[in-house]
């Protein structure tokens, strides 16, 4: 437990400070960012970029056992509120340092993601990426920031399990993946690739290529994959969403490789 014993208020200049990270250009100028949530202080005490943890009185003693030896600083519930941007914040929310992480020279499984805007799909891609045995994730294009919270949130603690890095030209990650290796794979209804008949390519060392949540990809990147291929929908859906395409698509991949 901390040694304060007055838990600090919403006005206090350091909570302050750490609501500020909210922001991305304040995020990116201190290099830090904010993990909301058990599971995420937890991956970011694991991955040892941990600054700070506010933490309510009551929360500090229902997740003692996870802060043993973490930099804890009692607030009240609204100042907790303030820092959370959870609907029911659980009590404990982390100031981080950037990971600052590189993606593995030999990559097995990687997403590349374009023009991902919604936060809540960018974590998801982490988690589900994490999820499969991916070795890591590329937001490229004008994508949403890795370390907004919401993203954060979403990925429950996928963020400190593999690297997530960015790449401003989506077509300078598909050359970088191709150039390690890897077969670039682009997620298209109207691919030549029928996914449940592709295991033999599915088995290959892959990078998966998704498109923006409302408009997919666009022309000219898919055209520089090496294949597109299309999920089959024997139902009467128009399409998949972009998280769940996704999971379909590196769950495919896993099984292959596995079985390969």
């Amino acid at each position: 437990m901390p040694d304060q014993a007055v838990p600090l208020t919403a006005g206090n200049s350091r909570v302050k400070e750490a609501r500020k990270l909210h922001r991305r250009p304040e995020r990116s100028g201190r290099r830090c960012f904010l993990a909301d949530g058990p599971k995420a202080v937890e991956g970011a005490l694991g991955a040892g970029v941990v600054v700070e943890v506010f933490v309510t009185p009551d929360a500090a003693r229902q997740y003692a056992d996870l802060l043993v030896g973490a930099p804890v600083t009692l607030v009240d519930d609204r100042a907790l509120g303030g820092l959370s941007d959870s609907v029911n914040p659980a009590g404990l929310v982390a100031v981080c340092r950037f990971l600052d992480r590189q993606l593995p020279e030999a990559p097995r499984l990687l997403t590349i993601a374009a023009d991902v805007r919604d936060p809540g799909n960018a974590g998801n891609l982490v988690r589900t990426t994490d999820a499969a045995g991916g070795d890591g994730v590329v937001l490229a294009g004008d994508a949403v920031d890795a370390y907004n919270p919401k993203a954060v949130r979403a990925s429950v603690g996928s963020l400190f399990h593999l690297p997530v890095v960015t790449e401003r030209d989506p077509a300078a990650a598909v050359r970088a993946a191709q150039a390690a290796g890897l077969v670039v794979l682009a997620a298209d209804g109207g691919g030549e690739v029928d996914l449940f008949e592709a295991d033999e390519l599915l088995a290959r060392p892959t990078a998966w290529l998704f498109g923006n949540e409302a408009w997919g990809l666009p022309d000219e990147l898919g055209a520089l994959a090496d294949h597109r291929v299309r999920i089959p929908i024997p139902g009467r859906a128009e399409s998949l969403n972009l998280a769940t395409a996704a999971a379909v698509c590196l769950y495919a991949s896993a099984r292959a490789m596995m079985n390969g």
